[in-house]
C-alpha cells in the first residue's frame, strides 16, 4: 500500500527490483502446475508484500511474477470494470470484495487447491461481505488513522479535527485520495456512523472537506507517510502499517486513531475474472498462506496478520504493538466499511468529484 526519500533505495524502488528479479527467474514450474505458461500477474497496493516473496515464490514454482501497482480501491475498481487487462491475483478491501462480488468480477475460489488456509485464524475463516469466503481470502487487516511527525505537532494530534476542521496545520497536512475513506473519516468526526448513505449527512461531509481545502496540502495517494519521512506535510491521514513501516526510517514518526473512532478494514486476496493463470493464482495464494512466507509478509509491512501459523512465528515487538493490534477500547470506536449497493457509491462519488473541483 504506499517512497522513502534521500540517498537510499526507496521501498517502492526495491519492490519494482524484487519483482524483477522473480521475472527473470527460469525454473521450470511444478508438475501440479502444467497447463498454465509459468507467469503471475499481481495488482497490488505500493509496499504490501514481503522483500523477498515474489522472488521465493519464483524460485519455488517456476513461476514469475510481474506486479503493477494501483493507489486505492477505487483506481482497482474502475480499472477492472473496464474489463480484466490481464490481472490474476489482486488485493481488495472487503467493502469492495462485496461490491465486485455484486458486480461477479471475481470468480469463485478452488478451496481445495488452497490447503494452507487450515493456518488461518478462525474468527477470519467467514466474513458477512463473502459468506464462506467462496471469493477471498485474508490477507491483512488493520485501522486508518493519522500520522504525524511529533516535533512538529502540539501533543498527539487524537482528533480528525486537525485534518478536517482546523487551520493549525495549515498547508502542512494530507487528507488520502479514496473518496469512501475520507467521507467516512469525516462522518465519524461529525458524529455519524461510517457507512451512513444519508444525502444530507454527505452533503454536510462535503462542505465540511471543501471549507478545509485551502489548508491541505494535498489529496495523497496512498502516499502520506513518504509526505511525513520528506518533511512535506507534519500530518496526513495513512493506514496503520504505511506509518509503522516510516516509523522504521524515522522515530520522529508516530501514529495514532482518532478518538472519533475511524475504519477497521481487512484486504483481501482474490482472482478476477478473466485471470488468464487461475491456477497459478491459487498457488500464490497458497504460498502466501504458508506460516514463514505469511509472517515475513507480516514482519516487513507491519500490518496485523490474520495467519495464526504465521503470528506465532512473530516476535513480541509485533505481536504487542498496539499500533498493529489495537487494543479492545480503540477497536470499539472503529467501524468496519460497508458496501451499500450502486446508489450510495454513486452518490460517494458525486461528492467526491465536486470535492476535487472546488
Amino acid at each position: 500500500m504506499r517512497t522513502v526519500f534521500g540517498t537510499r533505495p526507496t521501498r517502492r524502488r526495491f519492490l519494482a527490483g524484487t519483482g524483477a528479479a522473480a521475472a527473470g527467474l527460469a525454473i521450470l514450474p511444478q508438475a501440479g502446475l502444467a497447463g498454465e505458461e509459468p507467469r503471475l500477474n499481481f495488482y497490488n497496493w505500493d509496499t504490501y508484500i514481503g522483500e523477498t516473496t515474489l522472488a521465493d515464490f519464483g524460485a519455488l514454482t517456476g513461476i514469475s511474477v510481474r506486479m503493477d501497482l494501483y493507489a486505492d480501491n477505487d483506481e482497482l475498481f474502475a480499472t477492472l470494470k473496464k474489463g480484466n487487462p490481464g490481472y490474476d491475483v489482486i488485493v481488495p478491501t472487503n467493502d469492495f470484495v462485496e461490491r465486485m462480488i455484486a458486480d461477479d468480477m471475481l470468480m469463485p475460489l478452488d478451496h481445495a487447491a488452497i490447503p494452507n488456509m487450515a493456518n488461518i485464524e478462525p474468527a477470519f475463516r467467514d466474513a458477512a461481505f463473502d459468506p464462506g469466503r467462496h471469493h477471498s481470502i485474508p490477507y491483512m487487516w488493520g485501522t486508518m488513522g493519522i500520522g504525524y511527525r511529533k516535533s512538529r505537532c502540539d501533543g498527539v494530534p487524537d482528533s480528525w479535527r486537525w485534518l478536517y476542521d482546523s487551520e493549525r496545520y495549515s498547508g502542512r497536512c494530507a487528507l488520502l485520495s479514496e473518496a469512501g475513506t475520507v467521507l467516512g473519516a469525516a462522518f465519524k468526526y461529525m458524529g455519524h456512523p461510517l457507512n451512513t448513505a444519508d444525502p444530507k449527512i454527505v452533503e454536510a461531509a462535503e462542505k465540511l472537506i471543501v471549507a478545509q481545502k485551502p489548508h491541505l496540502k494535498l489529496f495523497a495517494p496512498d502516499n502520506g507517510q513518504d509526505l511525513l519521512l520528506s518533511g512535506e506535510v507534519d500530518i496526513a491521514m495513512e493506514w496503520n502499517g504505511d506509518i509503522l513501516q516510516a516509523t522504521a526510517e524515522d522515530d520522529d514518526i508516530a501514529y495514532v486513531v482518532p478518538r472519533e473512532g475511524s475504519i477497521l478494514w481487512e484486504d483481501a486476496l482474490a482472482i478476477p475474472r478473466g485471470a488468464p493463470h487461475p491456477r497459478n493464482a491459487h498457488a500464490f495464494i497458497n504460498f502466501i498462506l504458508e506460516a514463514g512466507a505469511g509472517a515475513a509478509i507480516a514482519e516487513a509491512i507491519r500490518y496485523a496478520t490474520p495467519n495464526a501459523a504465521a503470528k506465532a512465528l512473530l516476535p513480541a515487538d509485533y505481536t504487542g504493538n498496539p499500533g498493529i493490534f489495537p487494543t479492545e477500547e480503540t477497536l470499539a470506536a472503529c467501524e468496519p466499511a460497508l458496501y451499500r449497493g450502486e446508489e450510495a457509491a454513486r452518490l460517494y462519488e458525486a461528492a467526491w468529484t465536486r470535492i476535487r473541483a472546488a
